[in-house]
């Protein structure tokens, strides 16, 4: 289970990974003083549930951060830490799973988890989570995923910028190999780095993620995936509050693609 905890108060976080790492020994429990911190930490980090507390200073409260994540993760189960039982009707305003009232304790925070609104994801089978902002990274659960070979990972790429679609070997050969022909010999390679993708996504237990016809092209099946660059183009908050003007910069292909966003970026200001 992958969590994540937002207190003003360090020693109500502590208390509560303690809490959590105790229940769940096998999870991630993140923690978080503030709720810019803990937006940053749910870019990077599928989650589960959240923990968080109704009254921070600031812009920004529980409740607010609250409904910011839930635009991220529409099945986040969120609890809300208060030390006051009147926002508890603020809680179930907010399609919390429940509330804690402090002083917390492990035997209430177990009862909260054995009561949540959404089944965890990793009980559903695996999370891919796509970072397109900055450097192109891919997570599997959380975890970085590994290609035998870096073409693979940049394939993987080129799929991602045309949003999934299926796209024709020689198209991906003019993406990947830019100077080459589509012969024999780059679709050799091709057919190389499409197993060792669809052999990646397998072991991650994720192998319908990656649709290949052959002889016609690859795809993605995108309900799968969760990609900051897909959220943007849906004109999600947090989605366009992450992007720099940076957008897989690893890439020569990419170029045109972070061009577009930037207008699209200056457009909404």
């Amino acid at each position: 289970m992958y969590t994540l905890t937002v207190d003003d108060r360090e020693l109500v976080v502590t208390l509560m990974l303690g809490i959590l790492r105790n229940l769940d020994p096998d999870g991630t429990h993140l923690g978080a003083t503030d709720p810019h911190q803990a937006l940053r930490l749910a870019k990077d980090s599928p989650l589960d549930v959240a923990f968080l507390d109704v009254e921070m200073p600031g812009e920004i409260n529980g409740l607010d951060l609250g409904k910011r994540l839930r635009q991220c993760y529409p099945k986040l189960n969120i609890v809300i830490i208060t030390g006051h039982s009147e926002y508890a009707v603020d809680a179930f305003g907010l399609d919390a799973s429940g509330y804690l009232l402090k002083p917390l304790t492990q035997e209430a925070v177990a009862h909260q988890l054995s009561v949540l609104r959404f089944t965890p994801e990793k009980e559903q089978g695996a999370r891919i989570r796509i970072r397109c902002f900055g450097t192109f990274e891919v997570f599997c659960n959380g975890i970085p995923m590994d290609f035998s070979y870096s073409k693979s990972k940049e394939l993987l790429a080129v799929l991602v910028d045309r949003h999934g679609a299926i796209c024709s070997n020689d198209t991906l050969i003019g993406c990947l190999w830019p100077d080459e022909p589509a012969n024999q010999q780059t679709k050799a390679r091709l057919r190389k780095y499409v197993k060792d993708l669809k052999d990646a996504f397998a072991a991650a237990g994720a192998a319908d993620v990656i649709r290949h016809q052959e002889r016609i092209g690859v795809g993605l099946d995108i309900a799968r995936i969760d990609c900051d660059y897909f959220r943007y183009l849906q004109g999600d908050p947090i989605a366009v509050h992450q992007f720099n003007g940076r957008y897989m910069i690893q890439y020569a292909f990419a170029e045109e693609t972070q061009a577009e966003l930037i207008r699209i970026q200056e457009q909404r200001v």
